[in-house]
């Protein structure tokens, strides 16, 4: 029996139009999941899903705004209940934490947690209903693990991220459903391409971490179909950074005399 095979499964990917959603989207369908790409952009989602079946895998389009509760009640009552949901969506406002308006704060604590946690209820609620289990798979940051300076609110949607997911993976646990958090260090998107352009950025990662290279969404998502699979089935409650050995390591210009 293949561990890593997702033959047979269903799997919902909110935030799939770009970046490190539409990897995990595609990597799920590759390993053989009937994957549902959804977000606010249905026709990109439309090419992406025509895409991969086109490459022989099964994927669907379908419209989800993570910022409209009628929007994400629509778009449950319309699936079958999923095998497994990934919630990717997110957006980031980078200023002094002082400096944000309330309209941003509630943008991103809208976008990132507020819509996430009501999806996550009315697919968590019909997973329990089903009896089968499921799998639950957070797109957390390295601001569910530690903080840095000018992404305030994003961190607070992050860690709230983090600790949602130890939670419903106590409360769940019982209905053989996993919860697991992944935690991605700098990944180059489109959200921050812009950040990184400057020489000195790439310089000071260097210096930051084991891998001194930026990340890519193709190295987010292996992890999130291995904890959508069989192989996860005793892996819960746990917050997983992909991050180059940016939270655990360091390094620095010492050599050793030889």
């Amino acid at each position: 029996m293949n561990v890593f095979s997702l033959s047979g499964k269903t799997a919902l990917v909110a935030g799939a139009s770009r970046g490190i959603g539409l990897a995990i989207a595609q990597h799920l369908a590759q390993a053989g999941a009937r994957t549902i790409l959804a977000a606010r952009s249905i026709d990109k989602l439309q090419k992406h899903a025509q895409a991969l079946e086109a490459s022989g895998f099964q994927a669907s389009a379908l419209r989800l705004d993570l910022t409209d509760s009628d929007s994400i009640r629509a778009a449950v009552d319309g699936l079958e209940t999923p095998d497994i949901l990934v919630n990717v969506a997110g957006t980031n406002i980078r200023k002094n934490f002082a400096e944000y308006t309330k309209a941003e704060y509630q943008h991103i604590m809208r976008t990132n947690l507020d819509g996430i946690v009501e999806l996550t209820q009315q697919i968590g609620a019909r997973m329990i209903e089903r009896g089968a289990g499921g799998k639950i798979v957070m797109i957390g940051s390295l601001m569910s693990l530690l903080g840095l300076p000018y992404v305030s609110v994003y961190a607070m949607t992050k860690g709230a991220l983090g600790q949602l997911t130890k939670a419903l993976a106590a409360e769940w646990g019982r209905y053989n459903i996993q919860v697991n958090c992944i935690a991605p260090g700098f990944i180059v998107t489109d959200l921050n391409r812009q950040m990184w352009e400057p020489a000195r950025m790439r310089e000071w990662l260097k210096g930051a971490q084991a891998n001194p290279r930026l990340g890519a969404p193709d190295d987010i998502a292996p992890l999130a179909v291995f904890l959508a699979g069989r192989g996860a089935d005793y892996i819960t409650g746990q917050i997983i950074a992909v991050d180059g050995g940016y939270t655990t390591t360091a390094v620095w210009p010492f050599e050793p005399e030889r």
